[in-house]
This record gives C-alpha cells, structure tokens and sequence, in this order.
C-alpha cells in the first residue's frame, strides 16, 4: 500500500466531482468512463477494467475494488481533504503495488494528476 497526496487549486466540491463521475473522470482518468450498478468500466487504448464502487462518502472520498485484482485487501481510495490552517484542498491517493512496482504506480498517477491540472486549468 501507499499513499500520495496532490494539491489540486480547486474546489473540493468540483474534485470531488473529478473523482467520482464517469464523465468527469474520462477527462483526465481514462479515455472512456463508464457506471452501471456500482461497476465503473475504464477504457484505455481498446482495452477495459472494471472496478466496483466499495465505499463511497459524498463530498469527501470514493473507494474502488478492481474486479480482476487477485487481492481482496486491495483497493484504490481517491479521497478529498482541506487542509485546516492553509485551506489547500488535496487529493489523497491511497492505492496498491507489488514492492518493486511501487515508483512506476506512482509515475502513473503523477502523469494523471498532471492531466487533471490540465483539464482543471491549474
């Protein structure tokens, strides 16, 4: 497991909305965005993943299980915090890697959050 937080100029409202909408998240998560009965279908370069919606917190965080992932502990957690003193809003990324795949996760997720501040205008 880890863990990478994201300052994101944004509303936590209008993350939040990032996060967990299909169509917002096809801006900036995966070429196509799909919802149906709590399964989210990602869509890259012809293929799909799908992952069901195992918690979700309105405003705050949403929580996925990916359908073909061998672990049941695993999952990935896309949650919106406010920093109290500064009142930077954050995106908190908590999600799953073997041991040596760890840095390239993490590369992945700064290349998507990089495309979110492009899309966000940030």
């Amino acid at each position: 497991m880890f863990e990478q937080e994201f300052i994101i100029k944004v509303s936590p409202k209008m993350l939040y909305n990032y996060i967990s909408t299909p169509s917002a998240m096809a801006e900036w998560f995966a070429e196509d965005v799909n919802l149906k009965d709590g399964i989210f279908t990602f869509s890259w370069d012809g293929s799909e993943e799908q992952a069901k919606v195992i918690s979700k917190i309105k405003g705050k965080c949403i929580r996925l299980r990916w359908l073909e992932e061998d672990d049941d502990e695993a999952y990935i957690e896309l949650r919106v915090e406010i920093d109290e003193l500064t009142k930077e809003v954050a995106l908190i990324i908590t999600d799953f890697a073997y041991e040596d795949e760890v840095e390239e996760a993490k590369m992945l997720w700064e290349s998507q959050i990089n495309d979110l501040h492009n899309i966000i205008g940030v």
